[in-house]
């Protein structure tokens, strides 16, 4: 086939092309009969927290790092125990950390020298009982455990507090939208779009300070209190 009869053949496949490429930016744009209004509306609900994760952890020195970390894991042995003897599931244990530092002494104008080792094994503990995770803290502290950080309350299975919320924001929107549209002289005609921008949120949680020894004090006492569960939408209106 020849240089022409190829170019003539190409011009007519890109003239063939043509009219669909421009039939296809051609299309009309759909023009909204009102006026757009958008919306956001934040909802909320409620739930009594029902799991509280602490962490807990063995902190030793010693002369040298082996003895720092046999002794650690000796403490640490029976601070998992006593988690197992409370009913707490492997599944709910979690080590978060293993540390070994040098610890050194220092002097004016003069280098630093290692006194001794710090060994620290911090383990992440999920509570599902409230109400018995007090007690469970002080045997804890009883078997050797000398760092307590937490609780982090949280509820477990949010899904339908979040729905709860997720309903509520949506009649505040459409609450809001007939506000403006009554203030405008106009009628709420229909829901363009409903998107979605927040999340569970929850309040913050107390703190329970960490101790080095168990006294004879009261059983330490965790309160769940309430958590709010807010979910923030933005909905687009129609207004006629």
């Amino acid at each position: 086939m020849t240089k022409i009869a190829l170019a003539t053949l190409a011009a007519a496949a890109a003239a063939a092309a043509s009219p669909a490429v421009a039939q296809v930016a051609a299309q009309p744009v759909a023009m909204i009969d009102g006026t757009l209004l958008d919306v956001a509306a934040t909802g909320k609900t409620s739930r009594v927290p029902d799991i509280a994760t602490i962490r807990a952890g063995v902190v030793t020195q010693s002369a040298t790092a082996a003895q720092a970390l046999a002794d650690n894991a000796q403490r640490m042995d029976r601070v998992l125990a006593a988690l197992k003897s409370a009913g707490v599931a492997d599944r709910d244990v979690q080590t978060s950390q293993i540390a070994l530092q040098p610890q050194y002494r220092y002097a004016q104008n003069e280098a630093p020298v290692i006194t001794g080792y710090q060994a620290a094994n911090n383990v992440s503990v999920r509570f599902r009982d409230i109400a018995r995770s007090g007690a469970i803290l002080d045997a804890l502290v009883k078997q050797g455990a000398n760092q307590i950080d937490g609780p982090n309350l949280s509820i477990d299975k949010p899904e339908a507090a979040q729905d709860e919320a997720r309903t509520d924001a949506v009649a505040t929107a459409r609450a809001r939208a007939e506000l403006y549209a009554r203030a405008a002289g106009l009628r709420v005609d229909r829901i363009l779009s409903i998107s979605e921008t927040g999340d569970y949120v929850a309040s913050p949680p107390p703190m329970l300070m960490a101790r080095a020894s168990m006294s004879d004090a009261a059983e330490s006492k965790i309160a769940a209190g309430e958590q709010d569960v807010t979910i923030t939408v933005n909905v687009r209106f129609l207004l006629k």
